[in-house]
């Protein structure tokens, strides 16, 4: 149990356990690229240069497939091969070395423009033109350093598809059960805020908070690997629809949760702003009798998402499953007011998406055990099962961008600007290590598309340095010169550089740094004032790529997230009017594909706001609006997935039907969305939100008699509400103009 639950956290902590991986390929590259050198007997400094090239050679490669990996490295060497001559032919002419430099630099972003190979074969170029500047590579060495090259290569090859191999299918498989662990995590969460006293209500939230963010984040990074990892088009869509279908349960249920606990309908806002304090709470109603028995309902979701029900399980588990699953056919529902129940209805449909999950991923179970509400689960399950197909997906048409104005060419032209400064800076502050400027201007560039990160990044990136250098003293002073302790550590400081890169950028630099601390010791070239200069030339590299974003073909922090915050309303109108359209009767549409390209424009948007929203920032009115933008627009987001999930209900669904008059809803909601968007990119629009009768009014039906909603369930009249409530919320903060409601 101890062992079962230490792999839960571990793959909760790392989904996928991408970084473990990446950190153990890496050290095993280099590990035994030392190893094979070490045997061969070649001098120090041709041991730093395996090492870095190992390094390199391993983590440049990103293609997804073995194929396409094996051929990038194998392109790879000579291209490594070729920028080690020249760096070694140059090393001598010093204005041909520079101006060569920067044309290298140039290509290597430029390069970026062809996908991943053109991306790693630009930075293997870049690297190993440095490692030959770091070493002192010369002509007559350079027939030992190809060979050690060869050796660095070959290990990052043995490293990759035999020490540490990953395959699609395999890290696929590893996402899944991330995402089974962190939601687990997510309701134990939920279970902490049932519990919350009012002194705790907000801590409570704050995890319930984190916990939905991080199942979201898992189920965008398993619908990023399905493609690749699954053979089967139509078994990669289903796993697609019941990763979605528990991601929408699990998140309606903690606002049940707050709902029922608060003194009215909990907003969803409230799940994705950060920082935004608990509703007014209370004890909830019926708490001696209707708490426990909630509490130990979610104890026992929880345990049917971490163990289970199959053949070998015990008939417990499997009435545990019933229980639960009986609750959306208002099985044994408690006398409790209308928000209680709803919680229990919460359990039960969260519990027929686990169901749904298991038999996506797993395949079909025993049903022996089943009650007549599982066995209908079931049958709504296949029947939702027959219906998915391999539909192809909207090619659509992109605008092209040509010459300065694409992505690549203007970052390109930027950074070899930016390099020139470095290099003729950097070279003042010292003629032998000026390159580190370079290195870090290069490096602040990498991932990046605006003057604003590009500037968060070097403040990073000088911080992480500066504690690095300090580190770098204390290590340098306990190794000495014994050189395999000192290896012994790189190999320790590397692994954790690739294991904190996606955590900090911060904590990255610091173990690079000192990392490097520990190499000058090995070229017998440490001192406290190399490691001083290290902190100048970063520092100065870090202007020299801000000063080149700033005014080389600038793009605003603000124009840039203008850009996607457009982008995020189309996809969200493409999403809602698809969902609306199929709800109110018309065509089938694919709705999954569309729902995923929102969550994907919305992550860039949110990764696009880090300058904005940064703790440095002295901007702090214009922080918190842009933490209250993303979150409403998280929240529209989980409005427009959940109706997407509903309206792909409609031919299996018995309780849910197209209702025509739904298009009046959607028409408004639409026309809001494209009134922001054209304020958005151009503050100049007359456009304006409307705001008007509430949804459930727009379908109150014209002919006397007619049943209020018709087949509509209130849940997709609570989703639309919502949305179009959050359309006018978000237009506020963004400045568009609200019409008043039209009579």
């Amino acid at each position: 149990m101890n062992t079962a639950r230490l792999r839960d956290r571990v793959a909760a902590s790392d989904p996928g356990l991408l970084r473990l991986a990446a950190g153990l390929r890496t050290v095993g590259a280099i590990a035994l690229t030392l190893v094979v050198l070490g045997v061969l007997g070649v001098s120090v400094p041709h041991l730093v240069a395996g090492a870095i090239a190992a390094m390199v050679a391993t983590f440049a490669i990103r293609e997804k497939q073995r194929a396409p990996q094996a051929v990038t490295l194998a392109l790879g060497l000579p291209v490594a091969a070729a920028s080690l001559s020249l760096g070694a032919l140059l090393s001598s002419r010093v204005l041909a070395g520079d101006l060569f430099f920067v044309a290298l630099i140039f290509c290597a972003v430029y390069g970026r423009r062809f996908g991943d190979r053109g991306t790693a074969l630009g930075l293997i170029g870049f690297q190993v033109y440095f490692v030959s500047l770091f070493v002192g590579a010369t002509v007559s060495g350079l027939p030992e350093l190809y060979g050690v090259l060869g050796v660095a290569f070959l290990c990052s090859a043995a490293a990759r598809f035999l020490l540490v191999p990953e395959t699609p299918a395999g890290l696929l498989e590893r996402l899944r059960e991330a995402f089974r662990a962190r939601l687990a995590q997510l309701v134990s969460a939920q279970l902490e805020l049932l519990d919350a006293g009012p002194e705790e209500i907000d801590e409570a939230l704050k995890d319930v908070r984190e916990g939905t963010a991080r199942l979201h984040e898992t189920a965008l990074m398993i619908q990023g690997r399905l493609e690749e990892g699954t053979a089967d088009e139509a078994a990669a869509r289903l796993v697609q629809r019941r990763i979605a279908d528990a991601e929408i349960a699990a998140e309606r249920l903690g606002l049940l949760l707050l709902s029922a606990r608060s003194a009215e309908r909990a907003d969803t806002l409230t799940l994705h702003l950060p920082g935004a304090p608990a509703p007014r709470t209370g004890p909830m109603p019926g708490r001696d009798e209707a708490m426990a028995r909630v509490r130990r309902d979610l104890e026992a979701l929880r345990l049917l998402v971490l163990r289970p029900v199959a053949a070998r399980s015990s008939t417990a588990l499997s009435q545990i499953r019933n229980r639960l699953l009986g609750y959306r056919e208002e099985e044994n529902l408690p006398p409790a007011p209308p928000a209680v129940q709803d919680v229990f209805r919460g359990v039960g449909e969260a519990a027929r998406a686990v169901l749904g999950l298991r038999i996506a991923l797993d395949g079909p179970q025993d049903e022996s055990d089943d009650s007549p509400a599982t066995a209908r689960s079931r049958e709504e399950l296949d029947a939702e099962d027959a219906v998915i197909d391999a539909g192809e997906e909207d090619g659509g048409t992109q605008e092209e961008l040509t010459g300065l104005r694409r992505p690549t060419t203007r970052a390109a032209v930027q950074v070899a600007v930016g390099s020139s400064l470095a290099i003729v800076g950097g070279e003042f502050l010292s003629s032998q290590r000026w390159y580190w400027a370079v290195l870090t201007c290069w490096i602040v560039f990498l991932n990046t598309a605006s003057t604003g990160e590009i500037l968060v990044k070097g403040y990073r990136r000088l911080v992480g340095t500066v504690l690095g250098v300090l580190a770098g003293i204390v290590l340098a002073g306990v190794v000495g010169q014994h050189t395999w302790t000192a290896f012994a550590l790189v190999l320790v400081l590397v692994f954790a550089m690739f294991y904190t890169a996606p955590l900090s950028y911060t904590l990255m630099s610091f173990f690079v740094t000192a990392a490097l601390g520990l190499l000058y010791t090995l070229l017998h070239t440490y001192s406290l004032s190399v490691l001083v200069l290290r902190v100048e030339e970063t520092a100065l590299g870090a202007a020299c790529g801000v000063i080149a974003a700033a005014f080389v073909l600038p793009v605003r922090t603000d124009r840039r997230t203008n850009d996607l915050l457009v982008t995020v309303l189309e996809r969200l109108d493409e999403v809602t009017e698809a969902a609306v359209d199929q709800l109110s009767g018309g065509s089938s549409e694919e709705l999954l594909d569309r729902a995923r390209d929102l969550d994907q424009a919305l992550a860039d948007l949110r990764a696009a706001t880090q300058p904005l929203t940064h703790p440095i920032t002295p901007l702090r009115a214009r922080r918190d609006t842009a933490r209250y933008v993303v979150a409403l627009l998280e929240t529209c987001a989980y409005h427009a997935r959940s109706l997407a999930a509903t309206a792909e209900l409609l031919p299996t669904h018995p309780s849910i039907a197209a209702d025509p008059r739904l298009r009046r809803a959607g028409r408004r909601i639409g026309e809001n969305i494209a009134a922001i968007a054209a304020h958005v990119a151009d503050e100049r629009s007359t456009a304006r939100v409307e705001t008007g009768p509430s949804i459930a009014s727009l379908l109150e039906s014209e002919v006397p008699g007619t049943p209020r909603f018709g087949r509509v369930t209130d849940r997709v009249l609570r989703h639309v509400q919502r949305l179009d409530e959050t359309l006018v919320g978000l237009a506020r903060p963004l400045d568009v103009p609200v019409a008043a409601p039209r009579r």
